[in-house]
Formats: C-alpha cells, structure tokens, sequence
C-alpha cells in the first residue's frame, strides 16, 4: 500500500492532504521521517507517527469508551456536547463504504448515562451487536433513590408493562447488590428501558451505569471520557453474541 494511502485509511486527511503530509515531512515510520507518499509499506502492523503522534495501522477501528455524564450519542448533538468530540481527529474521519465517516457508536447511551459504549467503523459488526435478534446481555449498575427488595426484583425478571409495549418487558437478571444499588441485565435495547422499568416497580433510577456488554466489561483504569482499542482478547470476548 502507498503511504499516503495508508494515511488515508486511517483517517489523516483526504488523499491530497495525506500526500501533503508526507511531502511536509510530517508522517515517521518507526522513527524514521518519510517524504516521499508513493513509498509502498506492508500496513498490517505498521506502527508510524504523524506531526509526532503515534500510531498503529488498523484494517477496522473497534474501540471502547468510558463515556461519562454530560455526553450525547449523537453527531448531531442538542444541548449537550457530542461524544464523538471525546475521539481524536483521526477516528471520526476514517472513510467509511457509506455516507457516514469515521466511527459510530454501537447503540446509545442517555447524556447522564455513564458507562461502556463501543465503536467502530465496521458496519457488519454494528449490525450484529445491535440485532434485536442477538439479544445481547448488557448490564447496567443502578443508583436508586429508595431502598430496594427482593420483590421489586422479582418483579423486573418476571416482566413489568411499559405504556408503548403490548407485552410485559423483562429483565435477564436482576440482583440487589446493596440497599440503594440494583445490577440489572437486559437482553433489548428499548427507549429508556431501565428508567421505565424501575419506575414500574415503584422506585427511581439516580444514577446510571454501563458495565459489560455481553462478556466484556468496562476496564477498570479506563476513565471517564477515555478510550482505547479493543483487543483480540475483547473483541473474543464479544464473539458469542457478535
């Protein structure tokens, strides 16, 4: 692949822009500064920095995000800030097969929800993770305002009515962890489903977290508002439902 292609894969630019940042002298390969954008290099594994910022050639972005409070879902954004402004540069302009670029988000998240959100620019993947078909388990950590008991979550496993849902919605597992702190797993993706939900069974939902989608879970030292790329072992640990 020619360098300044390769550039163009991953985001750097349009094909011209690519070009001019390798003439400029701004594209290194393992240390080294290339000029020349017609140099043909073996992209798989390719580690090289642009204007000094590292990084590593990937055929298809599937990342993670700790998305924290205050953060829309969204391009688009409304009153609050988009998530997609969390992402360098790079990512958000990775050209995509449609008339989207960059990576999207796998699913939604409320702006006050806080938790693991994926991304990618792999629209197979996208689709699959998001089929209604799949029934992905997600599991959401629950701040409540009252105190919760065994029948409340007894409740949401069994089945709760929602006002736009012709039959009862239920809960994969609903398990109180402490007297305020409910750990619920669904298996849809329904509007404002634990919201509703709790609210069903008489209670309200204070705060909202993601944890683990299918059998991958939030990283433990990832911050709020950060990101990083999902490995082998993570995207293996999403093969069963993706």
């Amino acid at each position: 692949m020619r360098l300044d292609d390769l550039l163009f894969s991953q985001g750097f630019g349009t094909r011209r822009q690519c070009t001019g940042r390798v003439q400029l002298g701004q594209v290194a390969l393992e240390g080294t500064v290339c000029t020349d954008p017609a140099l043909e290099v073996e992209p798989e594994g390719l580690a090289f920095s642009v204007e000094g910022e590292p990084w590593v050639w990937q055929e298809r972005a599937y990342l993670m995000l700790h998305k924290p409070a205050g953060y829309e879902c969204s391009h688009r954004p409304g009153a609050w800030p988009s998530i997609y402004t969390l992402l360098p540069a790079p990512l958000r302009q990775r050209p995509g097969a449609g008339k989207l670029s960059g990576v999207q988000a796998v699913g939604r998240l409320d702006q006050d929800t806080t938790g693991l959100l994926l991304l990618s620019d792999d629209g197979a993947f996208i689709h699959r993770m998001n089929s209604p078909r799949r029934h992905v388990p997600k599991v959401y950590e629950v701040t409540l305002k009252h105190p919760l008991d065994e029948a409340q979550c007894g409740r949401l496993t069994a089945g709760v009515r929602l006002d736009d849902e012709p039959r009862p919605v239920r809960a994969a597992a609903a398990e109180r962890v402490a007297e305020h702190h409910l750990r619920l797993t669904l298996t849809e993706g329904k509007y404002h489903q634990v919201k509703r939900m709790v609210a069903a069974v008489g209670n309200r939902v204070e705060a909202l977290h993601r944890s683990r989608i299918g059998a991958l879970e939030l990283t433990p030292d990832l911050a709020p508002g950060r990101w990083r790329w999902l490995t082998r072992q993570d995207l293996a640990a999403l093969a069963p439902v993706a």
